[in-house]
């Protein structure tokens, strides 16, 4: 970690690593549905999406990693997310866990213009609105979709995960990983990740996948 200030920075950069479908998430075929990593974004970008409640403007929740999972149609879209969470200490992650609560309120996603004219990669220079699949032309406004489903992952340092093991019983959208996993240099392709990340998912409820 000597060469990053923080550990929320070895975060960033560890998870800008993983690829924009999360590794181990499954892929079905009556589901069609299209990947997109929200956060971190690349280190030379500073619009990303980010999640709140409806007719909040200032209450947002910015996970440490955000997959989007856009899926439905034009005229009624919708995202699924995937949430990574690295937490320092056990208050924090208390914190977070409360963002994340089972609620009556509805969850939105929002995903702002400069993000959605941007390149879906490095690599592939088409624009991620053309990449959600739900999208008919260049948005002039956020994106905004109600969010369907949750899943969180949560890292914790070695003791706290320990201690969680021993006696805490999770939620439902709940999944938890001892911090030096998360921040390992080949994270997502660590087999143990991939599976938990795979059990982090809609079709995991299902008897077949496809």
């Amino acid at each position: 970690m000597a060469e990053y200030a923080t550990l929320d920075a070895l975060v960033r950069a560890r998870l800008r690593q993983w690829p924009q479908r999360p590794p181990g998430s499954s892929v079905s075929k009556q589901r069609p549905h299209s990947w997109l990593r929200g956060r971190p974004g690349e280190a030379t970008t500073t619009c990303h999406p980010f999640l709140k409640l409806p007719g909040s403007e200032r209450l947002r929740t910015l996970p440490d990693g955000l997959w989007l999972n856009f899926a439905g149609t034009p005229l009624e879209p919708f995202v699924d997310i995937l949430a990574i969470e690295a937490c320092g200490s056990l208050s924090n992650m208390q914190d977070k866990r409360a963002r994340f609560a089972p609620s009556t309120n509805s969850l939105l996603a929002v995903c702002p213009v400069p993000w959605l004219l941007g390149p879906t990669t490095p690599n592939d220079p088409t624009p991620r609105w053309q990449s959600t699949g739900v999208l008919r032309a260049e948005p002039a406004q956020p994106l905004i979709l109600p969010v369907r489903d949750i899943r969180v992952v949560y890292a914790l340092k070695q003791r706290h995960y320990n201690g969680l093991l021993e006696c805490h019983v999770p939620h439902a959208h709940e999944y938890f990983l001892p911090m030096d996993k998360l921040i390992a240099i080949d994270a997502a392709d660590d087999p143990d990740i991939q599976a938990l990340v795979g059990r982090a998912s809609v079709t995991a409820h299902f008897l077949t996948a496809n």
